[in-house]
């Protein structure tokens, strides 16, 4: 009934005058004396006062009451309704993720392929208009989900990638040329494939420089990221005295990973732990923002009219009190 706000706000300080009135109003009635004289009116002091004595003070209070809301319609209530006109320039992403067996190593918490799902899982959190896709690879690569802006089930999908879904080893040049697949068609006015492994391209029929031309000719720009710890990394090993860890050497191929990234207008990233990832992901998100346009106007809707009739409604009940029940006689 109040709405949002009101048009002329000053106005409600006139209501301050209300109990002023309603003061003054007291004051006089206590000093009205009568000019009749009475020896005494003791003997009718046990008789109760009339249902119309006690009601006498009804009318001020009804056009007190009358005035105050009178004030609060001047002061115009109204409700906001804000609007905004949103238009986009949609960008298509697709993540590429190592789930070879090196992605078990545990210089990460609690091992590579979980960091890059969680890192992956904030991204997708951090976007709101844009297509994303989701493509992993070890010895072989496949879309493990199309280009979508269904959030919920791409990070179901992310949710279950795994190490041993397909055959062992790094298909670098497979997962590009994948990627490229998927965004080759987009109509997007940016599309975007962030890389991340840990090892050498070692399998497949196309070789990552190759995949990067194809990318480049598309306009497919691609970012790398190269995770594992410098040297040495503990990897869990079974044995017949259960899991234990083993070091192994960190075997990346940096200088193909930069040149992929620097052939499409990308850039090369190096993760050795768990907050160098989230921090590679959060500056890639920030590269790679979709650009808003917002127009912004509001719309104001009326709502004094209710406390303008509740007012007359008060108003007429005073009259009509004072005319009828509650006359005084001069």
């Amino acid at each position: 009934m109040f709405g949002d706000g009101f048009a002329y706000p000053w106005v409600l300080w006139l209501l301050l005058l209300i109990p002023v009135l309603a003061f003054v109003y007291w004051r006089r009635r206590k000093r009205m004396v009568t000019e009749v004289t009475f020896s005494s009116v003791q003997p009718f002091d046990h008789i109760p006062g009339s249902l119309r004595e006690k009601l006498r003070d009804v009318p001020v209070g009804l056009r007190l009451l009358a005035l105050a809301l009178f004030l609060v319609a001047l002061a115009r209530p109204q409700s906001v309704t804000n609007r905004e006109n949103v238009s986009t320039e949609g960008i298509d992403i697709v993540l590429l993720i190592d789930i070879s067996g090196s992605m078990l190593a545990e210089d990460f918490t609690p091992n590579r392929m979980q960091a890059a799902k969680q890192v992956a899982n904030e991204f997708i959190d951090g976007r709101t208009s844009d297509r994303i896709g989701l493509v992993i690879f070890s010895a072989e690569s496949f879309t493990q989900c199309p280009l979508t802006t269904d959030y919920p089930v791409l990070k179901t999908l992310l949710g279950e990638v795994k190490n041993g879904m397909i055959a062992d080893g790094t298909a670098i040049g497979l997962a590009l040329a994948n990627g490229v697949n998927r965004l080759k068609d987009s109509k997007a006015k940016s599309r975007v494939m962030i890389l991340l492994t840990d090892g050498v391209n070692n399998r497949g029929e196309i070789d990552p420089i190759t995949a990067a031309k194809i990318a480049a000719t598309y306009g497919i720009r691609v970012y790398t990221v190269g995770v594992g710890a410098q040297g040495q990394a503990p990897y869990p090993v079974e044995t017949p005295f259960g899991i234990q860890r083993r070091l192994i050497p960190v075997d990346l191929d940096e200088k193909t990973l930069t040149a992929v990234a620097d052939m499409t207008g990308g850039k090369y990233y190096r993760a050795t732990d768990n907050k160098t990832l989230k921090a590679i992901y959060k500056e890639i998100d920030q590269l790679e923002r979709t650009r808003i346009e917002v127009t912004a106007y509001k719309r104001y809707s009326e709502k004094f009219y209710n406390w303008l009739l509740v007012g007359l409604v008060a108003l007429l009940f005073e009259v009509g009190l004072s005319s009828t029940v509650l006359r005084k006689i001069p």
